[in-house]
């Protein structure tokens, strides 16, 4: 029985095919591919067949298979690249099946724009859902190639993006006819991709990019998460904008006042009380040299003097530093019980304490701790969505429930 071929091929049509190639597609009796591969071979004597029904072109291609027909089916560049190949795999044996690749389209658009791809995350939103793309651009992967269709445009893949309001900053490389006499190579920031009139035939690729920012240009209250610097290989992992104004709303901030902010991480809500503070004094205590490096990195990217960073693990690091009139606590690294100790020993009069919990273990050993010790408390859970494009709909995205327990202690 005659060996099916599946030959890959790009815009450039037969000129792109090596001789060989171009020889099995000359004695081929049945040819198979789309109306575009089909043009490319108007000399063609072979049988014709277009693909439309899956299932039905699948069943007579075995029919022309048994009897002996020589049969070339045509794909667009990798056939096992998210083509045509895996499905092929499933309706015939491995053994009667030739694959010839192609460059592939995101082989030629990471080459075009001159980019190293063996770290790249490769995703297809052709007749898939936008999950894959919103883990990877959540977890801020440095680089991303998509290959769209005509719901998943890059307008709307950069419409997901800006809606995800994720503290990662991306450039949009898009590659449009790829290899043809009418490519097109652009690059775009979000803003300027929302509308545009994309050609049917493109690759999008994702560049993670560090921005600088222009501090005056900031709202007064709730910066973006995109303008801090991060954990690069967890870019998540801040306390998100919507959460982080709750926290300074809760901790009902005066002038002059003293300030710990301990289990700091990124260093986001020591900036937004010295910013919104200026005659506050505010420290961040965080446990790890990359945190407390990145605190600094903020410190110096908002022009903030009244922020001083401090590289330890409470209630250890909180001996030396002066005694707060308002505590938020974001991390404890199992010191909750002992950092609350030293609340409670130094909090200056008509004192203020805001714990943020995601776990209802932490909660429980916070609450068990504050009753023990008769301090009143309320909390506030914040169960907080954000509106997400799907296609031509909406659907809403929940970020993590967040508890805050407030501490209104006027006497110790």
């Amino acid at each position: 029985m005659a060996t099916i071929n599946v030959i890959g091929i790009g815009l450039e049509g037969a000129a792109g095919l090596s001789p060989t190639c171009q020889n099995i597609i000359e004695t081929a009796t049945i040819l198979v591919g789309s109306d575009r591969h089909l043009n490319y071979f108007p000399e063609s004597s072979a049988k014709r067949i277009t693909w439309g029904d899956f299932t039905t072109t699948l069943q007579t291609l075995k029919q022309y298979h048994q009897a002996g027909e020589k049969i070339v089916i045509l794909a667009s560049g990798d056939p096992l690249f998210f083509g045509i190949g895996r499905l092929l795999l499933n309706a015939f044996p491995p053994e009667e099946l030739h694959f010839t690749p192609h460059i592939s389209a995101v082989q030629l658009a990471f080459n075009r724009v001159k980019m190293p791809w063996q770290d790249a995350i490769i995703i297809s939103l052709h007749g898939r859902s936008n999950e894959a793309l919103i883990q990877a651009l959540q977890k801020g992967q440095d680089k991303i190639a998509v290959l769209t269709d005509f719901t998943h445009t890059p307008g709307a893949i950069a419409n997901l993006y800006l809606a995800l309001q994720l503290p990662t900053n991306y450039h949009f490389w898009i590659c449009e006819n790829l290899g043809g006499s009418n490519e097109i190579l652009h690059q775009f920031t979000a803003s300027e991709l929302q509308n545009y009139d994309s050609e049917p035939l493109n690759i999008v690729i994702l560049q993670r990019q560090d921005n600088a920012i222009a501090p005056q240009n900031l709202p007064l209250f709730g910066i973006p998460d995109s303008a801090f610097l991060g954990f690069r290989d967890r870019p998540g992992l801040m306390t998100k904008r919507d959460i982080r104004t709750a926290i300074l709303g809760e901790l009902a901030l005066q002038p002059d006042q003293i300030i710990w902010d301990i289990g700091a991480g990124t260093g986001s809500v020591s900036i937004e009380i010295a910013r919104i503070n200026p005659t506050a004094t505010v420290y961040a205590i965080e446990k790890t040299a990359m945190g407390y490096d990145l605190i600094r990195q903020n410190k110096a990217r908002f022009g903030v003097s009244n922020l001083v960073p401090i590289q330890g693990t409470a209630p250890y690091a909180l001996s030396d530093i002066p005694a707060p009139h308002r505590v938020f606590i974001g991390g404890s690294s199992n010191q909750l019980e002992a950092i609350l100790d030293i609340c409670n020993q130094r909090l200056q009069p008509e004192g203020l304490v805001v714990l943020a919990f995601a776990t209802i273990e932490n909660l429980n050993q916070a609450l068990t701790w504050l009753r023990s010790h008769s301090w009143p408390y309320h909390l506030v859970q914040l169960n907080i969505a954000r509106s997400v494009p799907v296609g031509s709909f909406t659907r809403m995205s929940p970020l993590n429930p967040v508890t805050l327990v407030v501490c209104s202690v006027f006497s110790l």
